[in-house]
């Protein structure tokens, strides 16, 4: 079904691989097309809540975009969707997503991973968005999430000059959650996923949509999103397992299907 990726399904996490080892797992317009069908796909399991999105061999995450394919790009065509249309998917997704940069992230690669709720880098990571030297514009969220991210200032260097950071100074300032060096990647994304599956499914549904959602409102008005989501969340079983398992002094036993 898949030519550009691989899709690892298990009961609660899914892994997509960009696998295009040999350009570095630039995004050409197949693979884009591929990605956009599996998170299709992943985000109608109900039981599903975790996505890991991850680039294949040890050199990239995801180099950028595939320059040709941008060369030959119209200006019709760039007002389509794409892949800004496809990374607001991700950012959406009433999964937890999680980026893994092993590597290389440039371009679109950075855009994407911005996309994910949580970003672990290699401390040799590098990250920017060089597309200034193309003399065009990041235009998959880049500008935008960037932003929000770390700051206008920062962005705003990183983007008109096209600086490039690593890991460690991509932490530094906010852009990826943890830098770890490449022997501790996996056990650091594992003890991520135990402790989000260690969590009440709607009190994680509901705190990722709000804080996206309060991001780009006002505070009076985010207060009340939170507020309704609390709510919710009170009505849920599972806030009555939680409690309780605290009282108790023992894990929660939540239902996940």
């Amino acid at each position: 079904m898949f030519n550009h990726i691989k899709l690892k399904k298990e009961k609660y996490i899914s892994t997509i691989l960009i696998d295009r080892e040999e350009v570095r797992n630039a995004l050409n317009n197949a693979t884009i097309k591929e990605l956009e069908t599996a998170l299709d796909e992943l985000n109608s399991i109900p039981e599903l809540r975790i996505i890991v999105i991850r680039g294949a061999g040890d050199k990239a995450f995801v180099a950028g975009a595939d320059i040709n394919e941008l060369y030959e790009r119209t200006m019709i065509e760039t007002l389509a969707p794409g892949m800004q249309g496809i990374y607001k998917k991700i950012e959406q997704s009433n999964k937890v997503t999680i980026a893994v940069i092993n590597g290389h992230a440039l371009g679109g690669g950075l855009e994407l991973a911005l996309a994910c709720d949580i970003r672990i880098a290699v401390t040799h990571a590098k990250v920017g968005l060089p597309e200034l030297n193309l003399a065009i514009v990041p235009g998959a969220g880049g500008t935008q999430r960037l932003t929000r991210l770390i700051g206008k200032g920062r962005a705003m260097e990183m983007i008109l000059t096209g600086k490039m950071v690593d890991g460690i100074e991509a932490e530094r300032i906010g852009l990826v959650t943890k830098a770890v060096d490449n022997h501790k990647l996996t056990e650091t994304l594992d003890n991520v996923i135990e402790s989000i599956l260690s969590k009440g499914t709607v009190a994680l549904q509901l705190a990722k949509m709000v804080v996206n959602k309060g991001a780009d409102i006002d505070l009076d008005t985010g207060l009340m999103l939170e507020k309704l989501a609390q709510t919710i969340a009170f009505a849920s079983e599972e806030k009555e397992e939680g409690i309780k398992a605290f009282l108790e002094k023992r894990k929660p036993s939540y239902s996940k299907d």
